[in-house]
């Protein structure tokens, strides 16, 4: 199928496979588009040569997301995902199913970023943090910042939370960089590669803070 519409055309007059796999570009626009107006209960992957588009494919029956040029490795343990989630003989439900691809929901690894007319993939264990300055999202490296296209919101449900905390409205950071913490009068963090500032911690988020430092 090339184009939305084919796709709509055929989910409306076909029995939905058990397993859907589709680039998320199409001809004509996003195959989210095909699942929006033709919901299914199928299973999918996903594949793309850009990262922005990972939570909505998320919220739409994914149980992985491939970039492009997809390795065979990455195949593969997608196959075998799309495999345990098959009922066995000691059948699970749909709501445990379900469940399940909760739990499993591939945590982001990499960040696609434009420099000029270049594209540059940064591995998210690479980013010390992420804050929001005049509406755009920055992710901060050792060496530098590059603008993104996610929002702090959509980042905090992509993430992986043992390593990423959102401390503040304008700052998510990650543990492998703090350098330092301050406790008086507020949490105050000191991030490495971050130029002469200290991020605070929202009073609200003071414990949940702590509770992550710890675990």
């Amino acid at each position: 199928l090339n184009s939305v519409e084919e796709g709509v055309a055929w989910f409306e007059e076909n029995q939905h496979p058990d397993l859907i796999f589709t680039d998320i570009v199409l001809g004509d626009g996003l195959s989210f588009d095909i699942f929006e107006r033709i919901p299914t209960k199928s299973f999918i992957i996903y594949t793309t040569a850009f990262d922005q588009y990972t939570l909505k494919a998320f919220k739409l029956n994914s149980i992985d997301y491939l970039l492009k040029p997809i390795m065979e490795e990455d195949l593969q343990k997608a196959i075998d995902k799309f495999k345990s989630f098959l009922p066995s003989e000691s059948s699970a439900t749909s709501l445990e199913i379900k469940s399940l691809i909760k739990e499993e929901k591939q945590k982001l690894s990499r960040i696609l970023v434009k420099i000029g007319y270049n594209l540059k993939i940064i591995q998210t264990d690479e980013v010390c943090y992420f804050y929001s300055e005049n509406k755009i999202v920055y992710l901060q490296t050792k060496e530098r910042n590059y603008p993104t296209d996610f929002t702090l919101d959509e980042l905090q449900e992509v993430l992986d939370e043992k390593k990423f905390f959102r401390v503040n409205r304008q700052f998510i950071i990650n543990s492998n960089y703090i350098k330092n913490i301050h406790t008086s009068p507020y949490y105050k963090v000191e991030m490495e590669f971050q130029p002469d500032e200290e991020i605070t911690v929202s009073r609200d988020r003071v414990k949940d803070f702590k509770d992550w430092l710890s675990n």
